[in-house]
């Protein structure tokens, strides 16, 4: 006689497998931009810190890790959420060959991971931009398979923090974009006499960050890792970059849609390649939020906006 329990259990075990793997296919091949990881945590314990930990130990570097209901009950004297955290991170070694082969690549060195879960919620929420997303806002045609290989090392790390989450593609259908995905700004220089212009175009922008309202939560002297400290050469002369935030940005568009937290905070590039004429800078644009997060809400997009133009003055100023 067959041992009918045993067969039922492995029935069910393979039922669950290839379910898993298909939600897993679906989740991949679906249009969306954002990428959404659930957990149950009813006991409100410390993920966001399990997942700092795991991300380093599998090559990422945390450029930041911050907080955010504090700040939200600070200045607006109440939170919509338990835990929100905005987690800055790059992988030390696939970064340095992103930004090798796509200067530009650099808005995502750091990249946003979002981490919330909101009042009275049982599950956590992670939310982080999909190679795809990533390759269509640097203008690519097709998926980099750089930026594939992080999204595969993310999701690997992820995964072993949270072991039980579910994973989905937040969106099949980004809205149509409003503007330009990246704003890029250039300033023409002497290729063997830019230092000067470089400091003064960092204290001019440095210095129109405040007054806007935006937060330096990380700056990185990127070209110094990518010389090995000073030890080998670079294609640059200097790659700077600046994780910015604008507080009030993040708690208006967190109210409808909080997933947009993998684009915050955003990355401003600032470089120059050797030999050049010109120094780079520039950043992904807000429109990216209202597209791929999907952010209808009329006061998030009116701050968003005002964050936009905030910033491009910052830099227009610098360039003038």
């Amino acid at each position: 006689m067959p041992n009918f329990k045993k067969l039922f259990y492995s029935i069910s075990v393979l039922a669950a497998l290839l379910g898993f793997a298909q939600s897993s296919v679906a989740a991949d091949n679906a249009a969306g931009d954002l990428r959404i990881f659930s957990t149950p945590n009813s006991d409100k314990s410390a993920i966001a810190a399990r997942i700092e930990k795991q991300l380093e130990a599998d090559g990422f570097v945390i450029s930041a890790n911050s907080e955010m209901t504090g700040p939200f009950k600070l200045q607006f004297k109440q939170s919509d959420f338990e835990i929100f955290h905005l987690l800055t991170v790059f992988h030390e070694e696939l970064s340095e060959k992103l930004v090798k082969k796509i200067p530009s690549a650099g808005i995502f060195v750091p990249m946003g991971v979002g981490i919330y879960q909101a009042n009275g919620e049982k599950e956590l929420h992670v939310s982080t931009l999909t190679a795809k997303a990533q390759s269509k806002i640097l203008g690519l045609k097709e998926v980099d398979p750089i930026l594939a290989e992080i999204e595969k090392k993310m999701i690997a790390s992820l995964k072993k923090a949270m072991p039980d989450a579910k994973v989905l593609i937040d969106s099949d259908n980004p809205l149509p974009a409003e503007g330009s995905l990246v704003s890029m700004y250039k300033a023409e220089v002497d290729p063997d006499d830019w230092e000067d212009t470089r400091d003064e175009l960092m204290m001019v922008i440095e210095d129109g960050f405040k007054p806007m309202g935006f937060v330096m939560s990380n700056f990185t002297e990127y070209n110094y890792l990518l010389t090995k400290e000073e030890t080998v050469e670079s294609p640059f002369d200097f790659y700077n970059t600046y994780s910015i935030c604008k507080l009030k940005v993040i708690y208006n568009v967190a109210k409808s849609r909080p997933q947009a937290a993998a684009f915050a905070p955003c990355t401003m590039i600032l470089y120059k390649e050797k030999g050049s004429d010109k120094i780079v800078m520039g950043f992904p644009s807000v429109y990216n939020w209202m597209s791929s997060a999907h952010v209808i809400d009329e006061n998030a997009k009116k701050e968003l906006m005002k964050a936009q133009k905030d910033f491009e003055n910052i830099l227009k100023n610098a360039t003038e």
